[in-house]
């Protein structure tokens, strides 16, 4: 198997240094190159031909944006973003430039720190290799404007009263054109678990509320369920749910270190599906990996409603694929069928009633 070759690209020395240390651990990825800013890392693109290439966004002579402007026209290539916390904004706005994915930037830190970053940098940059940008391409420009499947896409089993949504490389836009689509009264109650580094869930959350007619917030411990309002999963932690009387409330945990996946798309649906049973609804957007399947099984299993992304849409199909060969879809639609379809379900159209 032919190594992965990556170009690192990063004004600073020391990250540089780092970031090539960390990716040089891993016997099957080559470092291709480094460079300081954009104009050097144009040169090396074009004569290295990297497979991938890590980029910081704060750079001078040619920033990240310039750089990746350039890049998506002239050599399409999948980009991981390199980026600290106090870049989280900004990270988001590289990810609806083509972006494909984003880790949090080494920085001088404790050594068990620092082995959780170059563990994340490494699965992101082996994932990455399945990025299908033309899909991505196609999914950007559905942002450019609002829309709603109108036709009836099937009939769904019951009405819905919680949504459960898990996504990974790929779902910060896929869960842009979700949210966007559900209307202002819109009448279940939502939890997202995508996968992202501690310290940018909630900048992506008040971006997503921003331009959602729903209401979308970062969940703290205790936030009660409420129909309408979406709450996603913090970085860094897990989330499941506690029923106390008639409200039903967020319960965050801190992750094991054996945890593959973080948030768990699985352990958010599975606790879903135990408090709403057949009213439960899993979907299943792009990602790497198998997160999500269990947690779709046990939806099923207790005679909830299940959709997956399609391959036709979804950048990188891991997530979803699993999610099929369990035989835990009911659904699998393109991202631009996913919001009627869901709006659909929410509102209770049943076979027995057509």
């Amino acid at each position: 198997m032919s190594k992965i070759r990556v170009l690192i690209v990063d004004d600073s020395a020391y990250s540089r240094q780092t970031i090539k240390k960390m990716l040089e651990s891993d016997s099957h990825i080559e470092v291709a190159g480094v460079s300081a800013d954009g104009i050097e890392a144009m040169a090396k693109t074009l004569r290295s031909k990297p497979d991938v290439i890590t980029l910081d966004i704060e750079m001078p002579e040619m920033d990240g944006f310039s750089f990746l402007r350039w890049l998506m026209q002239n050599r399409p290539t999948p980009v991981i973003i390199v980026s600290s916390y106090s870049d989280s904004k900004t990270v988001f706005k590289a990810l609806e430039f083509g972006a494909a994915d984003f880790v949090a930037k080494p920085s001088r830190i404790p050594s068990a720190e620092f082995g959780k970053v170059e563990k994340e940098l490494i699965k992101k940059v082996k994932g990455v290799k399945d990025f299908r940008l033309d899909k991505l391409s196609k999914n950007l420009a559905l942002l450019e404007k609002q829309f709603i499947q109108r036709e009836q896409l099937s009939e769904s089993p019951q009405a819905v009263a919680a949504l459960a949504i898990g996504s990974s490389t790929g779902g910060p836009a896929a869960l842009r054109i979700l949210l966007t689509n559900l209307p202002s009264d819109f009448s279940a109650c939502t939890v997202i678990s995508q996968h992202m580094p501690k310290g940018f869930t909630e900048s992506f959350a008040e971006r997503l509320n921003g331009i959602s007619k729903v209401y979308v917030k970062e969940a703290k411990d205790g936030d009660e369920l409420e129909r309408g309002k979406v709450l996603i999963c913090p970085g860094g932690a897990h989330m499941s749910f506690i029923k106390k009387g008639d409200r039903i409330l967020t319960s965050l945990k801190e992750p094991k270190s054996t945890d593959k996946y973080i948030p768990s798309v699985d352990t958010m649906m599975a606790s879903i599906a135990e408090i709403f049973g057949s009213k439960a609804m899993g979907v299943v957007l792009t990602g790497m990996g198998n997160d999500g399947k269990t947690g779709m099984l046990e939806i099923k299993k207790r005679g909830g409603y299940t959709i997956v992304e399609s391959e036709e849409s979804a950048v990188v199909f891991g997530m979803p694929s699993e999610v099929i060969k369990a035989g835990a879809a009911d659904r699998i639609l393109p991202i631009a069928n996913i919001p009627a379809e869901i709006i659909k379900a929410v509102k209770g159209s049943k076979k027995s009633e057509g």
